[in-house]
C-alpha cells in the first residue's frame, strides 16, 4: 500500500522526522486557507498523486506543472484551482494520467544541497538495509547506472536494529561533518524508528536536504507498507487511496483475492503464487499476452470463485480465460462448482478454458462436463496454453 506526500508528513511529524510543515487541501478555498494559516512568502502547492515525475508532467487542460512555488495565499488558491479536479500526465502515470482530488500546501525551503536516502528489506540478508546517496533530488536509478560508487548501503541487524554509530556514519559519509552529524543522524535514527514501527518495506525521501541555515530535513517520501501487517496499524489502512488503485484490485483485495491487472488479453484465474506465474509464462511462450495476475489462494469459497470471474469479465481488454488449478488444499470440485456458478451468473461474454487437476479431479471434470456450459477443458498444462492462446486469437 501507497500512501501521498501528506500523509508522509503526517508520519514524519508523529515519529520525530524534521520536516517542513504543511497540509493537505481539497478545495482552492482550503489551499488560501492552509496557506495563510503556515504563513510566509514562501510556499510550494504540490498535486497529490502515486506517481513520480510531478513537477515536469501536464495536465490534461494545458496547465504545466504539478509542482509550483506561490507567493501569496490567493497565489495558492489560484494554482490549487488549476489542479483540483484536473487529470496530470507524467512519466510514471502513462497517457491516461491521474486525476488530482488534493494538493499539498506547505512551506516553502531554501535549499544548499539535496542528499538521497531510503531504507528497505534486503531480501538477500532478511534485513532491513539504509541507503544513502549525496545525488539527491533525482532519478537514483540513473545514478544507479551512471555513478554508483555515489550510493552507499548500511546493512541492519534485524535483531539489534539501526545502531548509533550506524546512523553517525551513514550522516558522515553524506558529509554532514561536525555539528551537522547529530541533527542528520537523529533525522535517520528517527526515520528508522518509523520503518520499523509502521511495518515499512520501504522508506525513500528524496530529497532529504540542508537548507542555507543548517537544518537536516527530510521532504518528499515515498512509503511502502506490508500488506500482511495493516491488521496491526488501523490508522495506516486508513490512509488507503482506492481512487489511485486500479479498481479491479480493490474490488479483488476486498474478497481475498490477489490481484494484478496487466496489459494483455487473456485472464487467468489460479490457485498458487508459483503456478499463477508459471501460468503466465507458458501462456507467453505459446504466444499470448496474459491480462492478469489472480492467485484465488488454498482455500477459496465458490463465493470467491464467482467474485473473481467478475473481476476478469471486467476488464475489456479480455478475450479469453483460463482457470489452471491444481488440488491439494484446494479441491477441485469446489473449484468446479464455483466455475460454473460463475459463469451462470457474468454470462460469460469469452471463451473459457479449464485444467484442473489434483484432489477431487475426477468430480471437479464430472461436474463440468454435466453442466452442459460451454467450457473447453484441457488435459495438461501445454494443452490449455495452446487452447486458451487460440481461442484469444479467434476471438481478436
Amino acid at each position: 500500500m501507497n500512501i501521498h506526500e501528506y500523509q508522509a508528513k503526517e508520519l514524519f511529524q508523529k515519529y520525530g522526522v524534521a520536516t517542513s510543515p504543511g497540509k493537505v487541501a481539497h478545495t482552492a478555498e482550503e489551499a488560501e486557507a492552509v496557506a495563510r494559516e503556515i504563513g510566509g512568502d514562501n510556499l510550494v502547492v504540490k498535486a497529490q498523486i502515486h506517481a513520480g515525475g510531478r513537477g515536469k508532467g501536464t495536465f490534461q487542460n494545458g496547465f504545466k506543472g504539478g509542482v509550483h512555488l506561490v507567493k501569496t495565499p490567493e497565489e495558492a488558491r489560484e494554482v490549487a484551482g488549476k489542479m483540483l479536479g484536473q487529470v496530470l500526465v507524467t512519466h510514471q502515470t502513462g497517457a491516461e494520467g491521474r486525476l488530482v482530488n488534493q494538493v499539498l500546501v506547505a512551506q516553502g525551503v531554501d535549499i544548499a544541497k539535496e542528499y538521497y536516502l531510503a531504507i528497505l528489506m534486503d531480501r538477500a540478508t532478511g534485513a532491513p538495509v539504509v541507503i544513502a546517496s549525496t545525488e539527491g533530488g533525482v532519478n537514483i536509478e540513473e545514478v544507479a547506472e551512471k555513478t554508483p560508487e555515489k550510493i552507499s548501503r548500511e546493512f541492519v541487524d534485524a535483531a539489534l536494529g539501526l545502531q548509533p554509530y550506524q546512523a553517525r556514519k551513514i550522516a558522515q559519509g553524506l558529509g554532514f561533518g561536525g555539528a551537522l552529524n547529530k541533527p542528520a543522524a537523529e533525522v535517520i535514527g528517527n526515520l528508522f524508528k518509523l520503518f520499523l514501527a509502521c511495518d515499512c518495506s520501504m522508506v525513500e525521501v528524496n530529497p532529504l536536504v540542508l537548507t542555507p541555515d543548517n537544518k537536516v530535513l527530510a521532504l518528499d517520501a515515498k512509503f511502502n507498507f506490508d500488506d500482511n501487517a495493516l491488521y496491526r496499524h488501523k490508522e495506516i489502512a486508513g490512509m488507503r487511496d482506492e481512487a489511485e488503485e486500479d479498481p479491479r484490485e480493490v474490488a479483488a483485495s476486498k474478497f481475498g483475492l490477489n490481484y494484478i491487472g496487466l496489459d494483455g488479453d487473456i485472464a487467468c484465474l489460479v490457485n498458487g503464487a508459483g503456478l499463477a506465474m508459471a501460468t503466465m509464462d507458458i501462456i507467453k511462450y505459446h504466444g499470448g499476452n496474459p491480462a492478469n495476475f489472480l492467485d484465488v489462494g488454498g482455500g477459496a469459497t465458490e463465493s470467491q470463485v464467482t467474485e473473481a470471474f467478475k473481476i476478469l469479465v471486467s476488464d475489456k481488454n479480455v478475450k479469453a480465460i483460463l482457470v489452471n488449478i491444481f488440488g491439494g488444499i484446494m479441491q477441485c470440485d469446489i473449484i468446479a462448482r464455483g466455475i460454473i456458478g460463475a459463469v451462470k451468473a457474468v454470462n460469460l461474454p469469452v471463451p473459457l478454458v479449464v485444467r484442473l487437476e489434483g484432489t477431487n479431479v475426477e468430480e471437479g471434470k464430472r461436474l463440468i462436463k454435466e453442466s452442459g456450459l460451454p467450457v473447453v477443458t484441457a488435459n495438461d498444462l501445454t494443452d490449455a496454453a495452446v487452447k486458451v492462446v487460440g481461442a484469444a486469437a479467434t476471438a481478436a
